[in-house]
Parts: C-alpha cells; sequence; structure tokens
C-alpha cells in the first residue's frame, strides 16, 4: 500500500491539469505520477524532465536502458517494469533490456553509457577524468555526456519516490537481478 495518496480526484487542482496530460499520454494514469501529483511543483518538475529528455540527443531507448540500469541498482521494482516496457516500445528487444538491467550491452556505446550511470550511481557522482573520457572514447560529446547525468538525476529521484513511499506497481512485473 502506497505510504502516500494515489488517488488522482485528491490531488491538488494544480496538478490535475498535468495529471490529465499524463493519462492521454499513457492511456491510463501511472501510480508514480499519482503519487507524484501530491505535490505539483513535483509533478510539474518530474513530467517537464520526462519531455525534455524524450526530446533529447541520447534517444528514447538509450534513455530508457539507463533508466532500468540504475531501477536494478536502486532495487526499485516499479522504475524496472515501467522502464522495461518503454524500452520494448521504443524498440529494444527484451534481452537488450534484460541486458541492461545488468548494466551490460553488446553495443560498446551503450555498454559504455551504462557503466558510466551505475559508477556515477554507485560512487554518488565520485568519479574521475578517465571515466568521461570514457565516455568520449565511445562516441559520446559534451551535451550527451550532461544529458546522461540528468538521466542519471531523474532517475534516482523516480526510483527514490517509488521506493520509498512503497508506490504500487502498475506495469507487468519484472523481476530484480538477485544479490
Amino acid at each position: 500500500m502506497s505510504r502516500v495518496s494515489i488517488e488522482s480526484r485528491l490531488a491538488p487542482s494544480a496538478s490535475q491539469p498535468l495529471l490529465a496530460q499524463i493519462d492521454e499520454a499513457f492511456g491510463a494514469t501511472p501510480n508514480m505520477f499519482k503519487a507524484v501529483a501530491n505535490s505539483p511543483a513535483a509533478l510539474q518538475s518530474m513530467w517537464a524532465a520526462f519531455g525534455a529528455l524524450g526530446k533529447g540527443a541520447l534517444g528514447a531507448r538509450l534513455g530508457e536502458q539507463i533508466a532500468v540500469a540504475i531501477a536494478d541498482r536502486n532495487r526499485c521494482e516499479y522504475c524496472l517494469a515501467a522502464h522495461t516496457a518503454l524500452g520494448r516500445n521504443a524498440g529494444a528487444s527484451a534481452a537488450e533490456m534484460a541486458a541492461a538491467q545488468a548494466g551490460e550491452s553488446t553495443d560498446a556505446r551503450t555498454a559504455a553509457a551504462l557503466a558510466f550511470a551505475l559508477k556515477v550511481v554507485d560512487r554518488r557522482a565520485q568519479i574521475g577524468d578517465a571515466d568521461v573520457a570514457r565516455l568520449r572514447q565511445a562516441g559520446f560529446d559534451d551535451g550527451q555526456i550532461v544529458e546522461i547525468m540528468a538521466h542519471i538525476a531523474l532517475n534516482l529521484f523516480t526510483n527514490y519516490i517509488n521506493v520509498a513511499l512503497d508506490v504500487p506497481v502498475d506495469f507487468p512485473k519484472v523481476a530484480l537481478r538477485a544479490r
């Protein structure tokens, strides 16, 4: 049971227009957005970040692969389920999403982005010059490196919301990797 309300009708009136946009975009309103809607400012921030990054230079597929790697690392069942489904919708195969969940990819560029993202998460952003250099060697420019950081930040926020507030998963469940 969620630790905050996930009743859309009980969300503040300032959240209602965004909830309507989210419902239209997904065909339903995912529980995570219902939970975040308790704060109109948080909902606006999250929805704007998803929209901006969805149009970014990395593309939806890589963004979703980063999301599942971080979700698994943070033990966020909600984000793992949601981003696995969204990754499949963005053209990734089930095998590619399962590999990304483990922080792996047969594509060297994707593998570099996933390794970087997980290192940032594991080390609380305490990384070195060599870590950024590996991204550049894999073909990422400064703008794309910053965009990877934005994906990491957004996914940390959503992972923490879902785990801390125990938001019920309303996407097809995906098993976390064994630890």
